[in-house]
């Protein structure tokens, strides 16, 4: 590993260090981007938070929710900056549509949001050492979209896993109905379905992009919406069917790490979506538990 580590960083004129904990110490090094989930989990967060540094999470977030309470409360001891990325709320067809919620559409009422992708990672590899790895990613990411539209926090999870076929490990669909309503009374407020599924090989390309559903569907007290990301908003009301093709003068990516390196500077709040994130990571695990134990699960018990 050591000799590896030499050659890569031969090929950037860097410098090789023995340890992440090592690369963190590093006087000259101001902050960690975190960019795609490994075996280390919180690892790096918690290394990072130890030695000042501030975190950009891209990966590492699918963590057991003692882990993520335990990052929660490190990084608001130590004040580092700290952003989960989280591209859906940044998106321009999102943000019109908060827009559209506050000024045309009223509150949402029933969400309905979806993600199917390919069973295997990229190099066409079943995902053995955490088989439900890449379902969990992508719903925390969905569970905090649905969180920022509805504006409010959820009261109640239900979670539903259908198990592989065999041929692939762990599960291959994840569904859960999130609640926003009181707790005295389920189902009268903004309900969201949430579902991820991974059972189509990722080489039957054609099938995975297949007539599929809508990102995002939002149905408001005055009119109904779709979201395809990252631009594209189709929503009706009284008036007619209208839709936007929406533009942003940055990227997206390039908008999230501006934000973070506002935050790293002293100019923006140092713990954006740290809360969020901790919300998503606990509401994804409770779903779980609520397919094994086969009930509906209260949030507000559990500090989501």
């Amino acid at each position: 590993m050591v000799h590896r580590a030499q050659q890569a960083a031969a090929e950037f004129s860097a410098v090789a260090v023995d340890s992440y904990r090592a690369l963190v110490r590093r006087e000259d090094l101001d902050a960690v981007l975190i960019l795609s989930p490994q075996w280390f989990g919180a690892l790096p967060i918690l290394a990072a938070s130890e030695s000042g540094k501030a975190v950009y999470c891209a990966g590492g977030l699918d963590l057991q929710p003692e882990e993520a309470a335990s990052v929660k409360q490190r990084v608001e001891e130590t004040g580092i900056a700290f952003m989960p990325e989280f591209p859906r709320r940044h998106a321009p067809a999102t943000l019109r549509l908060k827009e559209l919620i506050a000024t045309r559409l009223s509150d949402a009422r029933l969400l309905f949001c979806h993600r199917r992708a390919g069973a295997e990672d990229d190099r066409g590899h079943v995902r053995a050492d955490r088989p439900e790895r890449g379902n969990m990613h992508d719903l925390i990411e969905l569970v905090d979209w649905c969180c920022y539209v509805v504006d409010r926090e959820p009261t109640m999870v239900t979670g539903l896993m259908h198990q592989s076929d065999g041929r692939l490990p762990g599960e291959d669909y994840q569904m859960m109905s999130l609640d926003f309503s009181e707790p005295a009374a389920p189902g009268a407020g903004p309900l969201a379905q949430i579902s991820c599924g991974r059972y189509i090989p990722a080489r039957w390309e054609e099938a995975i992009t297949f007539r599929p559903l809508a990102a995002l569907q939002v149905c408001c007290e005055r009119g109904v919406a779709f979201v395809d990301l990252p631009s594209t908003l189709i929503w009706f009301d009284e008036a007619g069917r209208h839709q936007e093709s929406l533009d942003s003068e940055r990227p997206v990516g390039e908008q999230m790490l501006l934000q973070f390196h506002r935050a790293v500077t002293g100019a923006a709040c140092k713990t954006c979506g740290l809360a969020d994130a901790h919300r998503a990571v606990t509401i994804v695990q409770l779903a779980r538990r609520s397919h094994i134990d086969g009930r509906r699960i209260e949030l507000r018990n559990h500090d989501a």
